[in-house]
């Protein structure tokens, strides 16, 4: 593959983006087509359409980068990819179609089977995020471009997760403890990424359940803002598994919050 610009390409994406959430919000406004897929989960033409949109643009910029979509089939039998582009339309398609904020759109991009760069529109909350780098982590909202380099924001003796469901699992709960997490809230898409890198909160723990296009450009996010994301067993994830599943994940909001019970 030739060399290519990341600031280029993913400052040309944020346009892109921008345009595949007001979409967004103009078909739910408009009214969704819904459908179940076969793996008995939702998905309206809106996931559709901006699937289209980001994968047109996609091909334009980097036409030798294959695409890997949660909305299509192309490329996921494909063995041993070490440089391609993951993406999810609508990451939180429930959210989106019952008419709440918490959805996403999302692409990152892989090379050598880890995640460099990677885009996050959260149109519905006005937040727009993007990384093409380590130190390069960037946060668009009201027209201001923020640097994002996981900060604390949230109260200083606390540590503050975000949680797929308010009741934790066992498992989760007990990692909790080992962490000191002192209060958790729920968050759903890949959302919980991008509040860890800009500081609101320090950390996340997720069972194995995701799909790399879920995590892919979450990963990049928080990885380039100084965050840390680990499997449970603190080990690096790589992408272009099998089935492009994950395991479980850790994230943290600094690499030096430790498992003791308070923060560094």
């Amino acid at each position: 593959m030739t060399e290519i610009d990341l600031k280029k390409i993913v400052e040309e994406l944020v346009n892109t983006f921008l345009e595949a959430g007001n979409l967004a919000l103009k078909l739910r406004q408009a009214g969704l087509i819904k459908k179940i897929k076969s793996d008995n989960t939702p998905v309206s033409n809106g996931d559709l359409e901006v699937n289209e949109l980001i994968s047109k643009k996609l091909i334009e910029l980097t036409p030798d980068i294959p695409i890997v979509s949660e909305e299509t089939s192309y490329n996921k039998s494909s063995k041993d990819l070490k440089n391609f582009w993951l993406v999810d339309p609508i990451d939180g398609t429930y959210e989106y179609i019952n008419d709440l904020d918490e959805f996403t759109i999302n692409a990152g991009l892989i090379l050598n089977k880890k995640p460099i760069a990677g885009l996050i529109n959260a149109p519905a909350k006005k937040r727009m995020f993007y990384s093409y780098g380590e130190g390069f982590s960037y946060e668009l909202t009201d027209g201001k471009k923020l640097n994002l380099d996981c900060t604390k924001k949230s109260k200083k003796n606390s540590v503050k997760f975000v949680s797929y469901s308010q009741k934790l699992k066992p498992e989760i709960e007990k990692i909790h403890k080992k962490i000191g997490v002192t209060e958790h809230v729920r968050m759903k898409s890949s959302l919980k990424f991008c509040v860890i890198a800009s500081g609101e909160y320090d950390g996340y723990v997720a069972e194995p359940r995701a799909s790399e296009w879920d995590i892919a450009a979450g990963h990049a996010i928080l990885n380039n803002s100084g965050g840390s994301i680990t499997d449970i067993d603190g080990n690096e994830i790589l992408y272009g598994k099998k089935n492009f599943k994950n395991p479980g994940i850790i994230l943290k909001r600094s690499k030096n919050l430790k498992w003791v019970s308070n923060i560094e």
